[in-house]
Parts: structure tokens; C-alpha cells; sequence
């Protein structure tokens, strides 16, 4: 037996992911199979960029903590772990390469100064 998708009465239904959209308080759901499945592919990215840049942030944030405790070997772990992430981070689309290079040479520089 095969689901017929949202909608279905008969014990065969699928959790389908939903579009809902606001528009002065009416609910609309996506209908379109392929938009359906967009909108799956599109939260997982959603949830997959987010966790790159939460890392992107704590790995800037351990370079930015070593740079104040002025350990100079320290942050330069930290910063060549930062670099990679954001590196990864641009290659892949999450944020802009001009981004990460303005972020690298930001925090590269503090960490020269020590």
C-alpha cells in the first residue's frame, strides 16, 4: 500500500513536512509533491548552516579568549582552527568568502599584535 501524503484517512499517512504560511491569520499548506520535498531539503540545510556557524563563532570566540589571556601559542591553535572552519564554512556556501577572509585577517591580526 502506498501513502497518499497529507490528508490521508485511511492509517497509511506520512509526516510530510509543511509549508504554513501567515496570511492574516489563514493557513496555507503546500499541496505540490515537489514542493513538499523542498521544503524538507531546505530545513535540513537551514539546520546543517546553523551548526556551522554556532562553530564558526565558538572557534572565533576561543581565538578572541586566548588573545585576552595574551598566549600567544594558544591563540595561534585557536586561530588556525578558526580559519579552517570558516574556510570549510565559505567553500560550502554557508557564509560569503569575502566573509571569511574579512573574519581570518580580523582575528589574525590581534593575533599578531600579542
Amino acid at each position: 500500500m502506498t501513502s497518499r501524503g497529507p490528508g490521508c484517512t485511511d492509517g497509511n499517512v506520512v509526516n510530510w513536512p509543511k509549508l504554513i504560511i501567515r496570511s492574516k491569520d489563514i493557513l496555507h499548506v503546500a499541496n505540490i509533491k515537489s514542493q513538499i520535498k523542498r521544503i524538507g531539503t531546505n530545513k535540513k540545510a537551514q539546520e546543517r548552516n546553523k551548526a556551522v556557524k554556532s562553530e564558526i563563532k565558538t572557534a572565533i570566540r576561543a581565538t578572541r579568549a586566548a588573545i585576552g589571556a595574551g598566549d600567544k601559542d594558544t591563540a595561534l591553535v585557536a586561530l588556525n582552527t578558526a580559519a579552517k572552519k570558516l574556510d570549510k564554512a565559505a567553500s560550502k556556501g554557508v557564509i560569503h568568502k569575502n566573509q571569511a577572509a574579512n573574519r581570518k585577517s580580523a582575528i589574525a591580526k590581534q593575533v599578531a599584535a600579542l
